[in-house]
């Protein structure tokens, strides 16, 4: 049983191996991190349950360090002010936990990162919609088919899979890709 779940990990990073249009995406969004970088923006990342554990992982390597002792780069994790997370789902709705706050936040050129597994999910969905708006470049990181985010991100890093621990294991390692390539690129 251990060794069938390893070997159907290794069977869907395989499959990102062998889509080119997929590492061609990833490349882009590289390149945009950067330049977002380059101009003194900033990097948001949401998702909801492994996906803001996965959010708020990739923000600290970027904020903190990858493999270079370097400076800091701006990102954040929209979900870690528990006090602001809870009170706006409580008085608004849960929904609309991350476009309030790309709507406080966001600034043209600036770059979201929104995790969903599904792409279907309403609160990263309204943050998307928000962000646009503001002219924020948007990075889908979805499975298999995109959801709904397929049509509404500039870049879409879409996992050939339709399991979610797989899929979340995958957006990791695209994830350390970007991170370790833009730090590269900029350090």
């Amino acid at each position: 049983m251990i060794k069938d779940i390893i070997t159907a990990s290794i069977a869907v990073k395989q499959q990102v191996l062998a889509d080119e249009p997929l590492l061609n995406t990833v490349q882009q969004v590289i390149q945009a991190t950067v330049q977002a970088y380059q101009a003194d923006k900033r990097v948001y990342f949401c998702g909801n349950g492994g996906s803001a554990a996965d959010a708020q992982h990739l923000a600290a390597e970027f904020s903190g360090r990858f493999y270079k002792d370097r400076k800091p780069l701006y990102a954040e994790a929209l979900h870690v002010n528990t006090s602001y997370l809870t009170a706006v789902a409580n008085d608004y709705s849960y929904e609309v936990i991350y476009s309030r706050m790309i709507e406080a936040a966001g600034r043209k050129g600036d770059i979201l990162f929104a995790i969903s597994t599904s792409g279907n999910s309403t609160n990263i969905i309204k943050a998307i919609e928000v962000a646009k708006n503001q002219g924020v470049i948007c990075v889908g990181m979805t499975g298999q088919t995109g959801g709904k985010m397929k049509d509404l991100c500039d870049f879409l890093l879409n996992v050939p899979s339709k399991d979610t621990p797989r899929i979340q294991e995958s957006h990791i390692l695209l994830g350390h890709i970007i991170c370790e390539l833009v730090e590269k690129e900029l350090f």
